[in-house]
């Protein structure tokens, strides 16, 4: 069993006998509480506030940070950093992303960070098979609601959690997950931050799980 929780933005803390947090902000960028969780190991996905500010605020004592492509194994976790851009002109107006895939009891996870373009072949072979998915739906600053299905119909994966919209009280401008969410089927909203996931309970088709604010 893996507890999955949602600290606002792009911030995820999945924890088993080891606690992983991705993308952790600083709270005061986002205008929110900043995450109240310590990581055995800390993704960041790329360095700008409302994904990294909070990463040495979350880094347990003795943890380990990855912040760059690659193949790793970090704290008894895979991870896979796959290198991508934040926006569509391979990084000329945000920059560089990261988007890791990492296994924790058997699910595999994957989480896009602030991608901001369609995924290449390569990118979906490279991600591989994907249980759960977190990905950007909100636009403006990363990929947007049409573009994020596009993504989930090719990789299918289990559940799909749309992260990165505008959340009540938030002044981004970028769309809600109602925009991302008309016309879906199989749809679950869950009404709190945080599930709880099980390889042998994992659903099909593709659900999508909407994690309420922290």
């Amino acid at each position: 069993m893996v507890t999955v929780k949602w600290w606002g933005r792009a911030c995820f803390e999945v924890r088993d006998k080891t606690t992983v947090v991705i993308d952790p902000h600083d709270g005061k960028s986002v205008k929110m509480e900043p995450p109240r969780v310590k990581g055995d190991l800390v993704l960041v996905t790329h360095g700008h506030a409302d994904h990294a500010g909070g990463r040495d605020m979350v880094l347990k004592q003795g943890g380990q940070v990855i912040d760059q492509p690659g193949t790793f194994d970090a704290k008894g976790v895979k991870v896979t950093g796959v290198a991508g851009f934040h926006d569509e002109t391979k990084g000329s107006q945000r920059g560089t992303n990261i988007a890791y895939t990492f296994e924790v009891d058997g699910i595999r996870f994957a989480h896009l960070g602030d991608l901001g373009h369609l995924l290449s072949d390569d990118d979906v072979k490279e991600l591989g098979r994907v249980d759960v998915l977190m990905i950007p739906v909100g636009g403006f600053y990363t990929i947007d609601a049409k573009i994020a299905t596009n993504i989930i119909d090719t990789i299918k994966p289990c559940v799909a959690i749309p992260m990165h919209y505008r959340v009540p009280g938030g002044q981004d401008p970028i769309s809600d997950v109602e925009s991302f969410l008309a016309g879906k089927k199989n749809v679950n909203r869950l009404g709190k931050p945080e599930t709880d996931y099980s390889r042998a309970h994992l659903p099909q088709p593709t659900r999508i799980d909407v994690f309420s604010p922290p």
